[in-house]
């Protein structure tokens, strides 16, 4: 598969909840950049995240564009975030449900057939908004 038949399918797993299918796409030392968060290094901690995810939200990518570029090496996407804040996390606003959407995008690298590097970007204060409405 190429670079972009990767993360095109590494995004469908996502809209289906298979957190085991994403995983399976991922190199064991990859390197995951949040957006204001801490780097998360490995798959151990990249799964610790996931399941964090899962836990405080609910998300659905919809808006999907993949560009790719001639190395065959990185892949960027844009998105429209649709979800649902399901439980609160410190120093954010309390969780009761609140829906969301919200424009965002990635930069992932392959490396050797599995995603090496996943850069996403959101607007924070965007998001702090509209689950505080």
């Amino acid at each position: 598969m190429t670079a972009l038949e990767i993360v095109q399918q590494y995004y469908t797993y996502f809209n289906q909840q298979n957190w085991q299918g994403m995983l399976g796409l991922v190199a064991e030392d990859i390197r995951h950049e949040a957006n204001q968060g801490d780097v998360r290094i490995g798959i151990e901690k990249f799964t610790e995240f996931l399941q964090h995810m899962d836990t405080s939200y609910e998300e659905t990518l919809t808006d999907l564009v993949f560009l790719s570029e001639p190395t065959n090496t990185r892949v960027a996407a844009e998105f429209v975030v649709n979800g649902i804040y399901k439980q609160g996390e410190e120093g954010l606003p309390e969780a009761h449900g609140q829906k969301y959407v919200l424009p965002a995008g990635a930069f992932l690298e392959v490396n050797e057939g599995k995603i090496s590097r996943v850069t996403t970007y959101y607007n924070l204060p965007l998001w702090i908004k509209l689950v505080s409405e």
